[in-house]
């Protein structure tokens, strides 16, 4: 009989795999020096991954490595989310008890969803950020953990991994940049069909440098021979090893297996059928441990003691009894923590499972239930609710299942796993009809309804609907990303909403349309919004109406700002206020804010958006944190305020790293790339804009990172790159969002390379094509920067079209200029267009100039004062041509710090044209005073304020000012006054020479 052979199923000898461990042992070298590693071991099942997995973890522990292993876990068909990352930081908390406390120090409650001993989970309504943030600090959990530690991340049996895990593993594999962390997967190949769920994820691996896959392939004859030997201890016939060779054709599950069943030469009796081989032992022993190894086939892939014990129904030395004998014959293991059994390969489980009859299958999934109902301590927390729910499913038994499966949802929902809350939910609605009325009408909103719209009805009162759960899963859907079946939920409800009208119900399923079509690319969702706002149109306010309102001014503010967005964002804040809905009251007064600086109300709107950030700061209301550091500095930044938009970003990346807000972190970036290239930081622009443009989150962001790359690259003369970064700008951002935020900054940069190229054709059909389609209301910021493009391609042909210049001065007249920054734009167009006539005059170009040194952009004024040393040079005055070469001296400097080799190009050829010499001249005094200097010296000493000395030389005060500090400098005085007094000492300026005498 098999089950008195004495013989060891698996080999204490580790056979083989000398390449594959190789390389597991490299990357564990690399990561112990700080690099951190990933790989995916594949193989089909019972090739040996397991076996490798453990060799190598035994290893790096002898060289003093943390091994976390967790698998997926498996119940019916059903995966438990996030299940291994739980089991692993479980593990790594018992290893590294304090590194992993500190790691997770002021963020435990998000960070409770994975590892609910951490504390409870936070709660708050759920957004688009919930499962990039859980990701980014779960990264950075592992990071800090394994900062001083060498940490082995195992994550087994891949092909059973729920979404969220799938989904977590890829980002930790594209994310992961520093610790010594070595994150190892396995899974088995030969289960991934056309359509499993894992293959995306392989291939988006296959495409990441950073990951190496390992193939196991199956044993050789020779490797086969050492296998049994070592299973036989003793060396095996020859002929039996072909034999065993022949019909496991390597595969070392098959291998061990067969290897005990040829033991006393048994091997011709046995079947060919793989499902017989997997089940000769199993059917070896005793009829208790047989039944007992059913029991545990149908639990999941691995059963705690106690629910075996519930299930069971053995006396519990019985129990034990049959334990040991299934455990002797090698079908079942201990779990490492020794409070479970499972299956010692999976093939065997499953040969167990489809040997199952179908009542059999239901009756034991019913008396899970049943057990675990009685006494929930029998599983962990975090499992409870989903493997319920999984049991009363296969049990097919609907009064039962419905409710648990809506459990298992919420607790879903909870651990920001929306891929799994979306499936529950739709198993719900599979389960709705048949579950009896006096259930379905138990069931209540408040309990499983986050998003439940307010209609009126009392949710703790009222029964829960079926629209109840389709608006859950509506919601989960987005979320998740599955955005084609939330799509056609919301298809069904408006249908189902037809037959049984409920304005407030339809109208949030339009919202949600709203936010979908844009993003399949269907269309901009207006025509959506309008519909909702038909259906609340003079119903009582409520947390829909405001809802709608607000989406609608968010719609406006992106599309069409102006007046119409404006008052839709104040009536979206007012009904949010009247119904305490304070998420959409501070995601409607940021956006009112914005609209505001838009239309001009800088100050109001500047603090109304400040106190929103200070306010959803306190709150920790996420998503409008990461608004806010991206829209208020985007505001700062549109009406000139760069510098302090820099430091507005700046809190941001430190807010949205420690509190794991990845998803906003590419705009951050990219808005300040654009507010570092007006502060004239361009080396720091282009590292910033790189940052935003390997975004992995989202296209956008990183379409924004190769527009400013574009930008930079134009400005330094670099066309074939910024034609380049300009295309994958575009294309990053795709057709469908044709809002003025993304459409005319993109046109004024492809206005401006048309020029540089010398296409003014196609600048000149670019800006038609743009104002043919007409500017919306409130664009100032881009609309100035298009026209300036267009007036200066046109100023720098030789022979502006007319029509041309008058479609860009009668458009200009239509534009504001409330800010410093937008009369600056103001007067270099309308400088432009003169100069584009021939009719520019140096005054012209000197009150643009004036314009510029007050504001923090040092590039444009440099290139307005290229224009005007250019227009100063036509006069035959000598002090016209002085001014001049000291203003192209400044040009030349600005543009040789800058790397603008256009505007570099320019000035020398300006000043070679007009044979002045940019070399400054030689101090013409002992003190080191160029002349300019000695002038404002001379107006300081008569007692002169910075404003009297820039209207005596016609300069501006700001430039007055940096004279002075100059003067201070190198005279080693600390005051204005002890310049007076060092100068009258000198004798500097005798008295009564007029300051200035002879200067413009």
């Amino acid at each position: 009989m098999l089950g008195s052979v004495e013989t060891m199923s698996v080999s204490p000898v580790f056979v083989g795999r000398a390449d594959e461990l190789g390389s597991l042992n490299d990357a564990l070298a690399r990561a112990a020096a700080g690099e951190p590693q990933a790989l995916v071991v594949g193989g089909e099942a019972g090739v040996g991954k397991t076996r490798l997995v453990e060799e190598f973890g035994a290893g790096a522990e002898r060289q003093g490595a943390v091994v976390a292993l967790g698998g997926c876990v498996e119940i019916g068909a059903d995966g438990l989310p996030f299940a291994p990352f739980s089991t692993a930081l479980r593990a790594l908390r018992r290893a590294l008890p304090e590194e992993l406390a500190a790691a997770a120090a002021g963020q435990e409650e998000e960070l409770a969803r994975l590892l609910p001993e951490l504390g409870e989970t936070a709660r708050g309504r759920h957004d688009e950020e919930g499962t990039a943030r859980l990701f980014e600090l779960t990264a950075r959990l592992l990071e800090r953990a394994a900062a001083e530690h060498t940490v082995v991340l195992v994550i087994e049996d891949l092909h059973w991994a729920d979404t969220s895990t799938r989904h977590l593993l890829a980002y930790l594999f594209r994310t992961l940049r520093t610790g010594r962390l070595l994150v190892l997967a396995t899974y088995r190949s030969d289960d991934i069909h056309r359509r499993h769920p894992l293959r995306p994820l392989l291939a988006e691996l296959d495409r990441l440098r950073t990951v190496r896959r390992i193939e196991l392939a199956r044993f050789t004859r020779e490797e086969v021979g050492r296998q049994i030997a070592g299973i036989l201890a003793a060396e095996p016939d020859p002929a039996k090893v072909d034999e065993i060779f022949a019909r496991s054709d390597g595969n070392a599950f098959f291998v061990e297996e067969l290897a005990v069943a040829c033991s006393g030469d048994c091997c011709a009796g046995l079947t060919d059928s793989l499902r017989d081989l997997l089940l000769v032992r199993v059917e070896a022993l005793p009829d208790h441990a047989q039944r007992v190894v059913r029991v545990t086939a149908e639990g999941g892939s691995t059963v705690e003691y106690p629910l075996l014990a519930a299930v069971a129904g053995l006396p519990e030395d019985d129990l034990i009894e049959a334990l040991r004998a299934a455990v002797g014959a090698n079908i079942l293991l201990a779990t490492p923590g020794g409070d479970g059994y499972r299956f010692r390969h999976a093939l065997v489980r499953e040969a167990v499972g489809d040997d199952l009859l179908p009542g059999e299958r239901s009756r034991l999934n019913r008396r899970y239930a049943q057990a675990l109902e009685a006494d929930p301590g029998l599983v962990p927390a975090d499992q409870r609710a989903t493997r319920l729910a999984s049991y009363w499913y296969h049990a097919h038994d609907p009064a039962k299942a419905l409710p648990a499966v809506l459990d298992a949802a919420v607790e879903t929902r909870a651990r920001h796993a929306y891929s799994e809350q979306l499936r529950l939910l739709e198993r719900a609605m599979e389960l709705w009809d048949a579950a009896p009325a006096e259930v379905r009408a138990s069931l209540r909103p408040v309990d499983y309804a986050e998003v439940y719209p307010p209609c009126g009805c009392d949710p703790e009162t009222t029964p829960l609907r079926y629209l109840d759960l389709m608006a859950e899963a509506a919601v989960a859907g987005r979320l998740s990303g599955e955005r084609e079946r939330a799509l056609k939920i919301t298809k069904r409800a408006l249908r189902l909403l037809e037959e049984d009208p409920d304005p407030l119900r339809a109208a949030w399923f339009w919202v949600q349309r709203s936010r979908l079509v844009p993003a399949l690319g269907r269309s901009d969702g207006w025509q959506e919004l309008a519909t909702a706002q038909d259906l609340v149109r003079g119903l009582p306010p409520s947390e829909v109406h405001a809802e709608v309102l607000a989406a609608s001014a968010a719609w406006s503010m992106l599309h069409e700002p102006g007046p119409d967005a404006i008052r839709a964002a104040e009536r979206a804040v007012e009904y949010a206020r009247m119904v305490g809905a304070e998420d959409i009251e501070f995601h409607a007064r940021l956006n009112l804010g914005g609209l505001m600086v838009n239309a001009g109300d800088v100050e109001t709107g500047l603090a109304e958006m400040r106190e929103v950030k200070e306010q959803v700061l306190d709150r920790r209301i996420f998503f409008e944190v990461g608004r806010s550091h991206v829209n208020l500095p985007s505001a700062l930044e549109s009406v000139g305020r760069s510098g302090e938009a820099v430091a507005v970003l700046r809190e941001g990346l430190r807010i949205v790293k420690e509190w794991g807000l990845r998803s906003n972190e590419p705009w951050i970036w990219a808005n300040l790339a654009e507010s570092l290239i007006s502060l004239g930081r361009w080396d720091e622009a282009a590292e910033a804009a790189s940052t935003a443009r390997h975004s992995v989150q989202a296209t956008k962001p990183r379409g924004a990172g190769f527009f400013f790359l574009a930008r930079l690259a134009l400005a330094r003369g670099r066309l074939t790159d910024a034609a380049r970064y300009l295309a994958e700008g575009r294309a990053s951002f795709g057709p469908h969002d044709q809002m003025p935020q993304y459409v005319l900054p993109f046109a004024a940069l492809t206005v401006a390379l048309a020029s540089a190229e010398g296409r003014i054709d196609d600048a000149r059909a670019e800006l038609t094509a743009v104002l043919d389609a007409g500017l919306a209301p409130h664009v100032h910021r881009d609309a100035w920067a298009l026209l300036l493009a267009a007036a200066t391609a046109e100023a720098d042909v030789r022979e502006a079209s007319p029509e041309q210049v008058a479609l860009i001065r009668e458009t200009a007249r239509k534009l504001a200029t409330p800010v410093p920054i937008w009369r600056a734009h103001d007067l270099w167009v309308r400088a432009e267009l003169h100069r584009a006539e021939g009719r520019d005059t140096a005054d012209e170009w000197s009150d643009v100039v004036t314009a510029f040194e007050c504001l923090e952009r040092p590039y444009d004024l440099a290139r307005v004062r290229h224009r005007l040393a250019e227009a100063l040079l036509s006069s035959p005055e000598p002090d016209d041509r002085a001014r001049a070469a000291e203003l192209l001296r400044l040009v030349r400097a600005l543009a040789d710090h800058l790397g603008a080799r256009p505007l570099l190009e320019s000035t020398a050829h300006l000043s070679q044209r007009a044979r002045l010499s940019l070399t400054p001249p030689a101090p013409t005094d002992p003190l080191g005073l160029t002349t300019r200097e000695q002038d404002v010296l001379r107006l300081v000493s008569a007692g002169h304020t910075n404003r009297q000395i820039a209207e005596q030389l016609f300069i501006s005060p700001k430039t007055a000012s940096v004279h002075v500090s100059n003067i201070l400098a190198k005279l080693s005085v600390s005051s204005r006054g002890e310049a007076a007094a060092l100068a009258h000492r000198l004798g500097l300026f005798p008295a009564g020479e007029p300051a200035g005498a002879g200067r413009r």
